[in-house]
């Protein structure tokens, strides 16, 4: 008999498994050392304005996860690079989007909202006499960021608002771009 068992199939949304999504939640709910993460990345100049990120893993609740993944990076060739890869800037704006895109599909997803396409476009701009220290009084990134986010799919216009309320209020990168992090440096002279 047990063999004709059915197991449960998943509920999926927006290609989210939002029964392991609620589980997630109510795990941290239960268990404070659970919600800690931790990320790590390393970079290394690779000539030039080149460098490659590499992400080896991460911890979630006290243990380590395994992930190997590099991003490579470069600058325009306006601004000394090969213009190979994509910039440091359009990286961060392409993780402050990505990380948005992750709230708004598991915000839809818990909803039962099906999404048919999302897009975040965001802008910015820095003025290169910060940048190069030719005006100690220039910023030098941004002062601000402008972005707007495309969204269709079954919710209604006060539910994708409401979606849009709760993805600025709980997105890590929109919190870390939005406000001062503090910066810890340690310098290694070898």
């Amino acid at each position: 008999m047990d063999a004709q068992r059915k197991t449960a199939e998943p509920t999926v949304v927006n290609g989210i498994n939002v029964d392991d999504l609620f589980a997630l939640i109510e795990g941290v709910r239960r268990d404070a050392a659970k919600a800690k993460t931790n990320w790590r990345v390393t970079t290394t100049w690779q000539g030039q304005t080149r460098s490659r990120a590499q992400v080896e893993g991460f911890e979630i609740g006290g243990e380590q996860v395994p992930r190997r993944f590099s991003i490579d990076i470069d600058e325009p060739c306006e601004l000394g690079g090969t213009n190979r890869f994509a910039n440091p800037q359009e990286h961060l704006i392409a993780a402050l989007n990505a990380c948005m895109i992750v709230g708004y599909a598991a915000q839809c997803a818990v909803r039962g909202i099906t999404l048919e396409s999302l897009e975040i476009e965001t802008d910015g701009e820095i003025n290169l006499r910060g940048f190069l220290g030719v005006d100690p009084t220039v910023p030098r990134g941004y002062e601000s960021l402008n972005y707007v986010v495309r969204i269709k799919g079954s919710g209604t216009n006060e539910e994708f608002a409401q979606i849009h309320e709760a993805v600025m209020a709980t997105s890590p990168n929109f919190y870390n771009v939005s406000r001062t992090v503090a910066l810890k440096p340690t310098l290694v002279v070898e």
